[in-house]
């Protein structure tokens, strides 16, 4: 529910303030007063287009500003908070728009696009003007709701038909997948298979790259190992290899100095300690030289060796070239590639299989969309009757409603929404039914609108956000007049409703009345908005019908009307608590 909205130098108003309640809410005023600049700046926060036109002459911007009251489940709640926004006890929406044409949303404290003022705006007002009649100007709107106040069956079988739906599009979109990339498949087998041969080939093994490597050093530096190798185990054992000088090796050395301790080791607790651990030493060399002796057993300096070695490794290199960052990245490769080859073959029977799957899901299709068309025969009349009923009270004539609901199109060439046309329908008389998109004036279309609305408010209240109505009540007068405030009040004890009237009749049933006024008094012409009550809301009651908002008959037609509007109301409620 919007519960205030104020505006800054927008157009001919310099200030103003719209506070609003629930219930019905009135806006009215002379001509040329600004009420339209009213609904422009509610429309700015609702995500309008903006033109810099509308910034008031002189100043650098327009602002405007709208508080929102939110249950806590509202999906608002969550767009805003999407976008960056928060929201705590009110949600706080606004637009500013420089006189260069530049213009900056906001949602939650947050700046957001335009876009997303517009998305929220669609989830908390509906706006119902003879400018502005988008839901029955377009045919799939009266789909929509006949889909929305059809009741659960029609509702039940909706959802089961947009379920068959997306069935056969998901599957459709397999299928043609499947089918189309034929010759790609083939394409990429094909080079799959022929890395997979030249894979199998050289048969790697796991990091035998590495392992080749490390191999391939050694063999190029086998002498310079071998002479190292030797030099190491000389020195340990004190036997001269190639030319190497030693007096005395390692093991000698160790054997000198335990034999050097053992005369004292029964007199000191502390030299066996020593000699256990030179002992240790000696083992440790003895293992080593082992080591060393089997290192120069085991170097291999055969040539061929050598060149096995390189002609492997250049085989592993074309392979890791192609596939992969070593060895076992290419066997990681051929693994997957194993796999998708598997997949690729089996593509033509995966294409029969979902050639079968989409047939039955076709056939699943054509029953939900069979039996959502005979659901939605079976709701239409009774709509029609509640909006015909609601419709000779608003000046009509004798215009009643038909809802047609025919063949439109074949299951498999069907929209989302089925496979009907559904039209709302005018008739009059014995004349033809006619199309409401074509051939209904505003005036007749904004109450038609307003009948749908009251219908809409008794069989389905949770679909209506905020109702803004704008002149709903054009070429309208004496009773039928009084019938449209009626509707709209009905319509209000339920859920908040904003209109602008030229009717006092309609002004007399508003739960908050609120009155834009003028001063041309300067040299720019200024409005202001305030609300009124008591004597002035009679004062504009009286200005609205007899153009005397101080005369004493008009006054006194002013508080009949209100007293008229009273007791309309008091049978209206005996009424509704009798009724079955």
């Amino acid at each position: 529910m919007l519960t205030e909205v104020r505006l800054r130098d927008l157009g001919v108003i310099a200030e103003a303030t719209l506070a609003l309640g629930p219930g019905l809410n009135v806006v009215t005023g002379e001509t040329g007063a600004g009420k339209t600049m009213l609904l422009t700046g509610l429309g700015l926060l609702l995500g309008d287009r903006a033109d810099s036109t509308l910034v008031r002459t002189g100043r650098p911007r327009a602002e405007a500003e709208g508080w929102v009251s939110l249950p806590a489940d509202h999906p608002c709640r969550l767009r805003v908070e999407e976008a960056g926004g928060v929201v705590e006890d009110e949600l706080v929406l606004a637009r500013t728009l420089s006189s260069e044409g530049r213009s900056r949303a906001y949602a939650g404290g947050r700046s957001v696009p335009s876009g997303v003022l517009a998305e929220i705006g669609e989830l908390l007002v509906a706006v119902h003007g003879q400018a502005d009649q988008w839901r029955l100007r377009k045919v799939d709107a009266h789909t929509d709701l006949l889909d929305t106040l059809g009741g659960p069956d029609v509702r039940a079988a909706k959802e089961a038909y947009q379920r068959a739906h997306d069935a056969v599009a998901r599957l459709r979109v397999q299928c043609e997948e499947l089918r189309t990339r034929a010759g790609e498949r083939v394409r990429e087998a094909d080079r799959l298979r022929e890395g997979l041969e030249s894979i199998e080939r050289v048969d790697p093994r796991p990091g035998e790259d590495h392992e080749l490597r490390a191999e391939g050093v050694r063999l190029d530096n086998v002498e310079v190992i071998r002479a190292a190798l030797a030099q190491a185990q000389a020195a340990i054992t004190a036997e001269p290899d190639g030319g190497y000088d030693a007096t005395a090796g390692a093991l000698e050395a160790i054997t000198a100095a335990r034999t050097g301790l053992a005369p004292a080791l029964a007199h000191d607790d502390r030299l066996r300690e020593l000699d256990l651990r030179l002992a240790d030493v000696g083992y440790q060399l003895a293992d080593i030289v082992s080591d060393l002796a089997t290192a120069l057993a085991g170097l291999d300096a055969d040539p061929g060796r050598l060149d096995w070695v390189h002609r492997r490794r250049a085989e592993l290199a074309a392979l890791v070239r192609r596939y992969g960052a070593d060895v076992d990245d290419v066997l990681a490769w051929g693994s997957a590639a194993a796999a998708r080859l598997l997949d690729l073959d089996t593509a033509d029977e995966r294409l029969d299989a979902c050639t079968a799957e989409l047939s039955e899901a076709a056939r699943a299709l054509a029953a939900a969309g069979a039996e959502l068309t005979a659901a939605r025969r079976s709701a239409a009349p009774a709509l029609a009757a509640d909006i015909s009923a609601e419709i000779a009270q608003l000046a009509m004539g004798r215009a009643g409603v038909q809802i047609e609901v025919s063949p439109a199109y074949e299951p498999d060439r069907a929209p989302r929404s089925g496979l009907d046309r559904v039209e709302i329908m005018i008739e009059e008389g014995d004349q033809p039914p006619r199309s409401i998109t074509r051939s209904v004036s505003g005036g007749e279309l904004s109450r038609l609108m307003l009948a749908i609305e009251v219908v809409a408010a008794r069989r389905a209240p949770q679909s209506l956000p905020t109702l803004l109505f704008d002149e709903v009540d054009a070429g309208v007068g004496g009773a039928a007049a009084l019938s449209v405030g009626a509707r709209l009040a009905e319509v209000a004890a339920a859920h908040q409703v904003i209109v602008v009237t030229h009717l006092a009749q309609v002004a007399a049933y508003a739960d908050r009345h609120l009155v834009v006024t003028k001063d041309a008094g300067g040299s720019v012409t200024t409005s202001t908005v305030r609300q009124v009550q008591g004597a002035e809301r009679l004062a504009e009651l009286s200005r609205m019908m007899s153009g005397d908002g101080a005369s004493e008959a008009g006054l006194r037609h002013a508080e009949d009307l209100l007293n008229q509007v009273d007791s309309r109301r008091r049978r209206r409620r005996g009424s509704s608590r009798t009724r079955p």
